[in-house]
């Protein structure tokens, strides 16, 4: 029988000091549950912004050690399945995102799930695009949190960690310690105006480790595609550093 992790194991920083709440071997799949980015606190339109703990932000399900993973292996997860709440939330306000500058108070858009599709109103529905905003591994040195995104995974927000993509983290401490959470019915890359449709739901994945396998920051192969997620404190910094990962992965393995 597969595996099942509760979203009741949920922390909001990836660190190496976390007690795991599951143990798997390498080559297994197991189910992971999640709550939304907001810790489900907006489930109805009377729940107010104004009472919404920010400490509870971008929650992560976990950590699951991951037998035989040590520092200099590479940690491959395979998402076989991505299954989502049947509603969502949106929410943004001023100074976050690109249209901060624009809004002059938070506002909610709570969003039902039907036929594959984000309802909005009567007259906007949208299909929806699975994926996982946030996962990751424990780092090396000091706890990150789970909002931040850094070369052990975490709050990456990019649409091609989806259903069928492998992503590969770099193994910095014993056992891994993976993590995952904030999933979303529908997001634009890098989430623009600070959050997608914020959902519940649960992931099943194939979890393995590759031994002796070093890599310095996550890597995504989604069909025909392969990415190198890197990041860094400006967008020059991150291109650059990239660039340099998929060019040395792409000299020495083809």
């Amino acid at each position: 029988m597969m595996k099942k992790l509760s979203a009741d194991n949920t922390v909001f920083s990836f660190s190496k000091d976390h007690e795991p709440v599951m143990f798997i071997d390498s080559g297994e799949t197991i189910e992971v549950e999640t709550v939304d980015g907001l810790s489900n606190q907006i489930r109805k339109e009377s729940d107010m912004i104004d009472s919404l703990d920010w400490d509870r932000v971008n929650p992560a399900t976990g950590p699951i050690f991951v037998n035989g993973a040590e520092k200099g292996d590479t940690l491959k997860v395979t998402i076989e399945k991505i299954n989502i709440d049947i509603q969502g939330v949106l929410l943004t306000g001023p100074g976050i995102g690109m249209l901060g500058d624009e809004l002059t108070e938070m506002t909610k858009k709570i969003v039902q799930i039907k036929d594959d599709k984000v309802i909005f109103n009567d007259k906007l529905s949208f299909p929806i695009t699975k994926m996982i905003g946030v996962i990751g591994v424990a780092p090396e040195q000091d706890e990150i949190p789970c909002g931040t995104p850094d070369s052990h995974g975490g709050n990456m927000d990019t649409t091609i960690i989806k259903e069928e993509s492998v992503v590969y983290f770099p193994v910095r401490t014993e056992g891994a310690l993976l993590c995952l959470g904030d999933f979303h019915g529908a997001m634009g890359d890098g989430e623009i105006c600070g959050t997608g449709v914020e959902i519940a739901g649960s992931a099943v994945l194939k979890v393995e480790v590759i031994k002796d396998n070093e890599i310095d920051h996550p890597i995504v192969k989604y069909g025909e595609g392969l990415s190198f997620i890197v990041s860094k404190e400006t967008l020059d910094e991150s291109v650059k550093e990239a660039t340099k990962q998929a060019v040395h992965y792409l000299a020495n393995n083809t």
